[in-house]
């Protein structure tokens, strides 16, 4: 095993044991402030059990992320370039996407966490409103591509079999909405025990493989300490779930999936790697567009899809294994794209 593949291997390592032993005292204390999930009307009956298990334990993952990504990259910043005569490394590249990137993620958790705040201490079942939520979502989002800017990193994204291609202006529209659109999809995601952390888990490991491969080792330390973080808090998440990540926790992994992306310079791969995402979303879109069209007809049992597969008769441990597998297809997939690609 290379050095870096050593210091991959300690990154998720050290993240899961943070993450984890962070579980065994926060979940309590959750309990103790009465910090519990409200489980809406509308979702399966079934779900009723649920009610008041500890909610907001993103927590966890996102210090144990958040610790191991900065010890990670400070550690880089010093040894990366005693390593250029073996390795081809870019320091300073892998330092601006890689903060910039956790600073994207932070903020989103930060919307997350204030949206948890109203729903579970004032008591407001649905928390900050959609608008208000978009419009911090798209400022957060704003502020991570003008910083990429303004660190020298314009227009251009890598395409595989096609090489750097310059967008221009539409680059920025386009990211802007592609970043908020999948940090809302993971935030769907989140439903059933285990399902947001399984899939990000996988999502993680994938974008991990193609930034060593794509030379950006570096970069593949902040997507081995979110595999690693995901791990440990599904010891917890896992069915039955003894605490839910919540908004905070979700918008969270939303914006660190992204920035997983954008650090490897292939945000395109978003689309087959975040499959599941974007099912769960459109799922809820298609829904309501039908919903309408058909005064009242559903195109799916319930939405998001992994309740329809619930009211269809899955259990949840088999949705996660299913959508993982899923996920595990469409990231072979994504990382034969970014290895035959030629993408470097």
């Amino acid at each position: 095993m290379t050095v870096f593949g050593i210091w991959t291997f300690l990154s998720a390592l050290l993240s899961f044991a943070i993450t984890a032993i962070i579980g065994k005292f926060l979940i309590p204390y959750l309990r103790k402030v009465n910090f519990g999930q409200t489980i809406l009307e509308e979702g399966p009956s079934w779900h009723k059990g649920k009610q008041g298990t500890p909610t907001m334990g993103g927590i966890m993952f996102i210090i144990g992320i958040t610790v191991v990504t900065i010890a990670s990259i400070i550690l880089y910043s010093i040894f990366g370039y005693s390593l250029s005569g073996a390795y081809n490394v870019d320091v300073q590249g892998c330092v601006n996407f890689v903060y910039s990137g956790l600073g994207l993620a932070l903020a989103h958790g930060a919307i997350g966490f204030v949206d948890d705040y109203i729903k579970v201490v004032k008591k407001r079942n649905l928390g900050l409103t959609a608008i208000q939520k978009l419009v911090l979502q798209f400022a957060v989002t704003i502020g991570y591509l003008v910083t990429l800017g303004i660190l020298g990193y314009g227009t251009t994204t890598l395409i595989p079999f096609v090489g750097e291609v310059d967008l221009g202006w539409l680059y920025y529209v386009l990211a802007a909405v592609v970043i908020v659109g999948i940090v809302n999809a993971v935030n769907l995601t989140d439903g059933i025990d285990g399902l947001d952390g399984s899939i990000t888990f996988f999502v993680a490991m994938f974008f991990m493989l193609i930034a060593n491969l794509s030379a950006y080792m570096g970069r593949g330390f902040m997507a081995a300490a979110v595999a690693g973080g995901c791990l440990g808090f599904l010891i917890w998440n896992f069915h039955p779930a003894k605490v839910f990540m919540g908004d905070t926790g979700s918008l969270f992994l939303g914006g660190i999936v992204c920035a997983m992306a954008f650090a490897v310079r292939m945000p395109i791969l978003l689309l087959p790697l975040g499959i599941v995402y974007l099912c769960e979303m459109f799922s809820v879109m298609l829904q309501v567009v039908y919903f309408k069209l058909t005064h009242g007809k559903r195109l799916f049992k319930m939405s998001p899809i992994h309740h329809h597969f619930e009211m269809c008769g899955w259990s949840e441990v088999k949705i996660v294994a299913v959508f993982s597998a899923v996920t595990i297809l469409f990231g072979i997939l994504s990382f034969c794209l970014a290895y035959f690609g030629n993408v470097r």
